[in-house]
């Protein structure tokens, strides 16, 4: 089967609604100073929910770069709980997801390109690509689910997308 070509478009937090939560400092969340005026809150960003019987976890992932083109073969979801990525490196990357529900064709895949700013907040079962840190290896400090239940599932894409810039 032929492979189908997948566009990265800018992540935006309006864009990215159907998915979960942008993870980002900007004028366009709910902000306010605190510290005696020496620090800026931007609050709650992101809702994780750990599921049933699960606990939140902090965890960081390093991300070794990937190279374009790329080609998203499978996709993942982690049904019971949340899963959040903030980058700590700085580096832009990309972010693969697909609604919830049956397992996504090509058609139904979006890649956002992500800057080394803004983090993404996966909600629960929204499936999505394992993390593709782009240019260097960087480091995400991950936000997730911990429990005894499964919670991760993946599918194969056939065909599969080529991700090109």
């Amino acid at each position: 089967m032929d492979t189908i070509t997948l566009r990265p478009v800018p992540l935006t937090r309006e864009a990215f609604a159907p998915y979960g939560d942008v993870i980002e400092a900007s004028d366009a969340v709910r902000h306010f100073t605190i510290n005696g005026g020496n620090t800026e809150r931007y609050h709650d960003l992101a809702e994780i929910e750990p599921g049933p019987d699960g606990k939140v976890i902090l965890s960081i992932f390093r991300g070794q770069p990937r190279t374009l083109p790329f080609a998203v073969e499978m996709m993942e979801r982690h049904p019971l709980g949340s899963q959040a990525f903030v980058p700590v490196s700085g580096k832009p990357y990309l972010v693969v997801v697909a609604p919830a529900g049956d397992p996504p064709g090509v058609d139904a895949l979006r890649v956002f390109m992500a800057r080394g700013d803004q983090g993404v907040n996966y909600a629960p079962g929204v499936w999505h690509h394992p993390l593709l840190a782009l240019d260097a290896v960087c480091d995400f400090v991950v936000v997730d689910r911990s429990g005894t239940a499964p919670n991760c599932d993946e599918v194969r894409v056939d065909p599969p997308g080529l991700i090109g810039l």
